[in-house]
């Protein structure tokens, strides 16, 4: 699938971004669920979208989840990472997605969100930033502001989360540790 270019509006649009909301299921792991035979459902999580979440958590940028589906994994990746925001079993993203905007007095213009299918629309439509990963519904594409090169579960986050610090001027302050 092609990635969209980056335009001037992007990145302007970038610049404002003070939280970052995350669908799970398809872009912060590959979409794949496993149940196993008891019942007990686990997911697989990439490393670099984890220090992609830290890096921006890091530079004061919030990050949180909406997911339709519920998992004790994604509640500990959530703990292990340090995002507080952790919306599961959720039946109306948009409406959830306005419920964290109100009760953090952003603007949408403030928010950006990853996702990767149809019940994710509704929400990217809205948002100040709207993304999809690589592997997204197809039609989606279209839709957004941004596309990732990487799928989901497999990079696209961190991939997010170093253009919206890129963007912003904060890259170096917060990878200087490393570097």
């Amino acid at each position: 699938m092609p990635v969209k270019p980056i335009s001037p509006r992007v990145r302007a649009k970038a610049k404002k971004i003070q939280l970052l909301l995350l669908d799970v299921d398809g872009v912060l792991t590959d979409g794949r669920i496993i149940i196993d035979d008891r019942g007990v459902e686990t997911k697989q999580f990439h490393v670099r979208d984890g220090q992609g979440i830290s890096l921006l958590l890091r530079a004061g940028i919030d990050v949180g989840f909406i997911t339709a589906r519920s998992s004790r994994s994604v509640r500990r990746r959530a703990q292990e990472l340090g995002v507080r925001l952790v919306y599961q079993a959720v039946k109306n993203k948009l409406q959830t997605y306005n419920e964290i905007k109100r009760a953090r007095r952003f603007e949408d213009a403030q928010i950006a969100y990853i996702g990767d299918d149809l019940v994710d629309f509704p929400v990217l439509r809205q948002a100040g930033l709207s993304i999809c990963v690589a592997d997204s519904w197809p039609e989606l594409v279209s839709r957004v502001d941004m596309v990732t090169a990487a799928p989901g579960g497999r990079g696209a986050v961190r991939e997010v989360a170093d253009f919206l610090l890129k963007a912003q001027g904060k890259w170096s302050s917060v990878t200087k540790l490393f570097t």
